[in-house]
C-alpha cells in the first residue's frame, strides 16, 4: 500500500491573531442576534400576559375591593375614573364584599385627592358612608397601593379585588400580591380606554413596558401624563 505524503500546515506568521477577525465577527453577530430574540420573546410574552390578564374578571368574594385612582377635576372623576368606581359599585351591590377604598393622591394644586373624590362620587351614588374607605396618598399604582396594602392589613383585610382598566390590572396586582395582599382584578369594561382598536393597542404597550420596567427596578415609570392609575 502506498504511503501517503502529508504537506505540514503552513506556520502561523508572528503576530497574524489565532482566530480570523471574520469568524470572531460571526461569533459576535450570533450572540446580539441571540439576545435580540430573548428581548423580542419577553417582550412578546408580557404583552401577551397583559392582554391575557386583562380579558379575566375573577371577580369573587373579598374583604374589599380597591379602586385604582385617575385623574379627577375639582371633586369630580374622569370619565375613566367614573367608569372604575361605577364597577366598583355594582360589585357592591353583588354582595362581592362589604367594603369600598379609593385610592390615590392629589397633583399640585388640586383641592381634592383622587381617594376623596372617589369617595364622595360613590357617597353621591347612596353607597353608605361607612362602607367607602378613602387613602389619599400617592401619585402613582405603586405608591398608592402601598399605603392601601398597609391600610388593609391593620382593618384585618386579607382579600382584595382591584377595579382598574383592563391592560392595568396585572400591573396592579402584581403589585398588590407583592404587598401582602391577597388580590384579584374585575376590571371595567367601559370607559374611554376600552372603546377603540386603537386605544387597547396603544395601553397594552404602555403597561407593558411599566411592568417590565417594574420587575427591573421595583419602581414605578407612571408620570402625570401616563394615564393609568
Amino acid at each position: 500500500m502506498p504511503l501517503r505524503l502529508t504537506r505540514p500546515a503552513p506556520a502561523r506568521p508572528p503576530g497574524q491573531p489565532a482566530e480570523p477577525p471574520r469568524r470572531k465577527k460571526r461569533w459576535f453577530l450570533r450572540v446580539v442576534a441571540g439576545l435580540l430574540l430573548v428581548a423580542a420573546l419577553v417582550l412578546a410574552g408580557t404583552a401577551f400576559r397583559v392582554w391575557q390578564v386583562a380579558r379575566l374578571d375573577d371577580r369573587r368574594p373579598v374583604d374589599v375591593v380597591i379602586v385604582l385612582g385617575a385623574a379627577q377635576y375639582d371633586g369630580s372623576p374622569s370619565p375613566i375614573f367614573a367608569a372604575r368606581l361605577r364597577h366598583a359599585q355594582q360589585l357592591y351591590n353583588q354582595g362581592i364584599a362589604t367594603h369600598i377604598m379609593t385610592v390615590g393622591g392629589r397633583k399640585a394644586g388640586d383641592g381634592f385627592t383622587e381617594a376623596d373624590a372617589g369617595r364622595r362620587y360613590l357617597l353621591q351614588r347612596g353607597v353608605p358612608a361607612d362602607v367607602v374607605t378613602s387613602i389619599g396618598a400617592g401619585s402613582s399604582t405603586l405608591e398608592s397601593l402601598r399605603p392601601a396594602a398597609a391600610d388593609a392589613t391593620r382593618k384585618g383585610w386579607r382579600t382584595s379585588l382591584l377595579v382598574s382598566d383592563p391592560w392595568h390590572s396585572l400591573r396592579a396586582r402584581t403589585m398588590a400580591r407583592d404587598f401582602g395582599l391577597e388580590a384579584w382584578t374585575s376590571p371595567t369594561r367601559s370607559g374611554p380606554v376600552v372603546q377603540t382598536r386603537e386605544t387597547q393597542v396603544r395601553y397594552i404597550v404602555r403597561e407593558t413596558g411599566a411592568l417590565l420596567y417594574y420587575w427591573l427596578t421595583n419602581s414605578s415609570l407612571e408620570n402625570e401624563g401616563y394615564g393609568l392609575g
